[in-house]
């Protein structure tokens, strides 16, 4: 592995588990898991990360092509800077907790006008077990389709996806997919297992805090760096 895809692979990764955990979407996976197979809900979830990362990072790896590299990273360190102090500013203001109460309630006023749909579900859920479905008819099911949904219109616009953009003009563009892909495939992971249990116990201000200090960090060191031409 090069240094330049080391280097990639590592802010990456360390920007993603940071920026995930305690993140609307991880919060919507735990959730979810507790609802519905836990197989689906982590497929579904991962794939919609997958894509994303790798729609990020082309983005990213194309904007040097469109308008120069010095301005692609100048505009990178003015991002790291800002997320840096949007995430300090975040972990100072928020109180504990309001992300996973939020996405609960949002996942509870979908599913309450469903009416019987969670027995409904479990019955079909206890079915679909005894019989030996096909790979390919289980990425079509509702609830694949359904954390799918959830986890990539959850992330679009965000402050992680933007930063896979920004990470993806300065670095090696493989070692930030292949970063950003492990970072949500831990954190998608923990958040499928743990359940409710383990998002309760995660503490966003601190969270926060130390990605508002990463960025802040990756920021200074581009700020710092040459651009290559």
């Amino acid at each position: 592995m090069s240094l330049s895809v080391l280097q990639g692979f590592t802010k990456s990764l360390a920007m993603t588990v940071l920026s995930e955990i305690g993140d609307k979407t991880f919060f919507a996976a735990a959730i979810l898991a507790m609802r519905h197979p836990r197989r689906l809900v982590l497929s579904g979830c991962l794939t919609a990360l997958i894509v994303m990362t790798i729609l990020s990072a082309f983005v990213g790896w194309a904007a040097p092509n469109l308008i120069s590299r010095q301005w692609t990273h100048h505009i990178t360190t003015v991002l790291f800077l800002g997320f840096g102090l949007w995430s300090l500013r975040d972990g100072f203001k928020e109180g504990e907790s309001e992300e996973l109460a939020e996405v609960e309630a949002k996942l509870n006023a979908d599913f309450k006008p469903n009416g019987g749909d969670s027995k409904a579900v479990r019955k079909d859920d206890d079915e679909t077990k005894k019989k030996n479905r096909s790979i390919l008819a289980q990425f079509f099911s509702p609830i694949f389709l359904k954390a799918f949904s959830i986890t990539f219109f959850g992330e679009w616009g965000d402050k992680s996806q933007l930063a896979t953009i920004g990470l993806a003009a300065d670095e090696n563009p493989f070692g930030v997919v292949l970063g950003g892909v492990v970072g949500q495939a831990l954190c998608t992971t923990a958040a499928v297992l743990g359940g409710k249990s383990l998002a309760s116990q995660i503490s966003e201000k601190i969270v926060a805090l130390a990605g508002g200090i990463l960025f802040i960090v990756f920021g200074i060191q581009s700020f710092l760096s040459t651009v290559e031409s």
